[in-house]
Parts: structure tokens; sequence; C-alpha cells
């Protein structure tokens, strides 16, 4: 059964389902993120000291965004020739899976290496499963969307970011709350390290749950549905892909760069410099404080979103896009003022005032420049590629934005200062528009008729 334009009431359901399935996955990939900062160190690699046990907690972190691209390419595949609804569903079991593992894990105090290396692994599975996950989600909104308003009805998956980071972090903070939990001066033997950590990872198997029913009851797109009526399917998208759209995967891999470089910055690895111990560099703020500061900030993050989504609609993508990369290369070079600590001051001194600040314009940014991804990634393919050509493009992206970035931004800031990561973060995005600048504008494209020709051995005929 195929979407009718006039169908609202399900047009709303698929609007929910994405949000829905996007929140929960990213809440999955979010409470491992938090943990690699404050609780992976101490309990999976104690055997390093100080910045080295958190470089290998942030190494297995960055193993997740390796494993995404393969995710992409994995689901993608299936994506585009059985569909966007089964393909999802099957993203979805693999990342719940994989977190509900993660929360039973014994530690190296109890089975030694093969802690790290079992984390490693689920890891990895979750990296697989949100590599599948985002194109879907962004596939659902956009090929059911009312003429004229596909970057708005694309946005909404894009929420799920925020509000899975609210939720993770919000869990996070209530459970060191609950078992009042210093970061500064904390010990393994303390009960929120021995068990309280694994709540998050454990419970999120409801959430999975709630995401399944809601998406087992979701139609095929129409924009898939008539492509595959026309006998458009490929044997192989991937190939597809690179022989047909190689330009549009490396446009589409650059256009996201600062997006996720700008977003690990203001979350993973701002948060490690923030409550590490101001002897080895750092501001020495107490976690829970500082997960206060994010949780504020993260709201700008949110709110913004919808505002990228009716201005892309509005002006174009590649316009706002060009004028906030911009912002986020300036946002760079600032940070040589903000986090100065002649001006932030460390420890119970530190001005948490400025550190907001300096937090909310990062996540403003950023809703700004992530809101219209989901928009303009899937407009550079077409149909029968897809879900594999965004994802891949995506997911690509996430391995020079995201992977690198906190590993690269904490040896910068060990080596010539947290005010020299700025300089990193302006790189990024200069390499953004550079790839917009060669990009055309994509907001009156239409999906159903982005069909490439192609060879006629490459194609599955479909009788109608």
């Amino acid at each position: 059964m195929a979407l009718e334009g006039s169908d609202k009431s399900y047009r709303n359901r698929i609007i929910f389902a994405s949000l829905v399935g996007t929140t929960i996955e990213f809440f999955d990939f979010y409470i491992y993120a938090t943990a690699a900062v404050s609780v992976f160190p101490l309990l999976f690699f104690p055997a390093g000291a100080g910045s080295a046990a958190l470089l290998a907690s942030m190494a297995t972190f960055g193993v997740a965004f390796v494993a995404r691209p393969i995710g992409s390419v994995l689901f993608g595949h299936f994506g585009d020739r059985v569909g966007r609804k089964a393909t999802l569903v099957g993203s979805l079991l693999l990342m719940g899976l994989a977190t509900f593992a993660i929360g039973l894990l014994p530690t190296y105090h109890q089975i030694g290496l093969f802690a790290p290396i079992l984390l490693t692994i689920f890891r990895f599975s979750q990296g697989v499963g949100l590599g599948g996950e985002w194109s879907g989600a962004a596939l659902l909104a956009t090929e059911t969307a009312d003429k004229g308003k596909r970057a708005w009805a694309a946005m909404w998956p894009q929420l799920g970011a925020p509000f899975g980071f609210i939720l993770a972090n919000g869990f996070f903070l209530t459970l060191t709350i609950l078992f009042a939990f210093d970061s500064t001066r904390a010990t393994p033997d303390e009960h929120f390290l021995a068990w309280g950590w694994r709540l998050p990872f454990l419970l999120s198997i409801l959430f999975v749950t709630l995401g399944l029913y809601v998406r087992l009851k979701l139609h095929e797109t129409p924009v898939f549905a008539r492509a595959l009526e026309r006998g458009e399917k490929l044997k192989s998208p991937l190939a597809h892909v690179f022989r047909n759209n190689a330009k549009e995967l490396l446009l589409g891999t650059f256009i996201m760069v600062a997006t996720y470089g700008l977003f690990y910055l203001m979350t993973t690895w701002i948060l490690s410099y923030g409550i590490g111990k101001v002897a080895l560099g750092n501001l020495g703020i107490g976690y829970r404080d500082f997960l206060v500061l994010q949780l504020i900030s993260v709201l700008f993050f949110a709110g913004f979103i919808p505002v990228s989504g009716h201005l892309a609609d509005r002006i174009g993508r590649r316009k706002l896009l060009l004028i906030v990369t911009s912002g986020i290369v300036l946002f760079g070079l600032s940070f040589r003022f903000f986090l100065s600590k002649d001006f932030i001051g460390t420890g119970e001194s530190a001005n948490h005032g400025l550190i907001l600040v300096f937090l909310s314009i990062g996540m403003s940014l950023m809703g700004l420049s992530f809101g219209p991804m989901s928009a303009i990634l899937p407009e550079l393919f077409p149909t029968n590629t897809r879900y594999t050509g965004s994802g891949v493009s995506y997911n690509l992206a996430s391995i020079l934005g995201a992977a690198l970035t906190p590993v690269v931004a904490t040896w910068i800031a060990r080596d010539y200062g947290a005010e020299s990561v700025g300089l990193y973060l302006a790189a990024l995005g200069a390499s953004t528009i550079i790839a917009l600048l060669f990009t055309k504008e994509t907001k009156a494209t239409d999906l159903d008729s982005m069909i490439d020709e192609v060879v006629a051995e490459n194609v599955e005929k479909t009788s109608p």
C-alpha cells in the first residue's frame, strides 16, 4: 500500500515513526559516548593512566564510525532492493541488541583483555546499526513529504539526535545524582561504577521495543513503490553509485564533515576536557555540573533544527549551509577566546556562564547545519540508489568528521592547548564550504523522476 498525497494522518504517523526511531538509535549511540569519557577508562582500560586511558576509550568510541559506512552499504543494499521499511526494522534491532549487550559486559578487572575486546565488538555493531538507520529514516520522511516542504519533513528525523542526546545524558545525570558520583574523585568500587552505569544500556531494550512497534505499522514509501513498479530495481546499488555518482558521494561526504566535527567537539571532546583533571591540562569541572551545561546547550541544537528546515525550503539548502558553515569557521577561530584559561578559569573558579555561552553558540550552529542534511543528501541521488548513496556519504563523513575528531582534539589540546582545537574545526568548515561551492541547489529536485539510465544487465525487471 502506497501513501496517498491527501493522507495527512498517515504522513504524520511517518514523521512520528522516523522521529521515534532516530531518537532511540541516537540514545543508544550517545550513552556509549558519555560512558566512554566518564566510565570506560576506569573499568575497561585501567592499565592506562590519565590521558592514555582516555585516548584508549576514545579509540573504541571511534570504532563505531569506521563501522557506520559498512552499515550504510549493508542496509543500503537492502533498502534500495527490498524497501525502506524492512531495512529500518533490521537496523533498529541490531543497534538495540548491541547496546543491551554492553550493559551486560564484565569489566577488565573480571575477565582481563576480553573486556575491551568485547566492548569494541559491540561498539562496532552499534555503528553498523546506526549506519543503516539515518538514511532510511531520512528517506521515509523525504519520499512522503508535501511538495515544497521536503526540508521541513526531513528535519523531523534530525530531531532524534538532540532528543537522544538529552535522554542519554539526562539519564546519566540523574544516576550521578542518585549515586552521588563525582568524576574528579571516582574509584572503581563505587556503586555507580560497579553497576549503576549499566542501567541506561539495559533499559534501552524497552525503547527499542517501542520503536519496532511503531515501524512495523508503516507502509513502503510511494516514491520507492513506483520505482519498483517501473522495474528500476538494481542488482548492485553500491556498484552503480560508485560508477555513476562518485562526484555526488564525494560532495555529500564533505558537505557533512563540518557538522560532524562541530557536534563531537561540543559533546564528546569538550566533556573530556571539561571534567578532566587540571593537572593534566583540563578544566577540572565536576561531571554533574558539566552535564547540566551540555543539556542546556543541546536545547539550542533542538530549537534551531526546525528553523533550519523552514529556511532550507524558503531560501534553499545550499545558500543556507554556506552561511551557517561560514559561521562554524568563525566559531572555530573564537576558541582562543572562549577556552583560554585566563578567561574561563579552572576547577571551582571556572566560569560556568562563559562555558555555557560557548556550548550554546556551537549547538545553535549545529542545529542550523544538521537540519537540512536529511534533505540535501538524499536529493543528490536517484531513487534506486538513494538509500545507499545518501547513507554512504553521511557515514563516510562520520569517519572524517566524527571518529577522528575526539582523538585528534584530545591530542591537539594536550600538545598545543585547547584553544588550538578551534583551528581544526575551522579547517573542517573550509572543506565543507568548498564542497558546497561545487554543489548545485537541490531544493526543486523531483525525487520521483530521479532515476539514472542504467546498464541493462544491472537492472532487475519486475512485472507491474
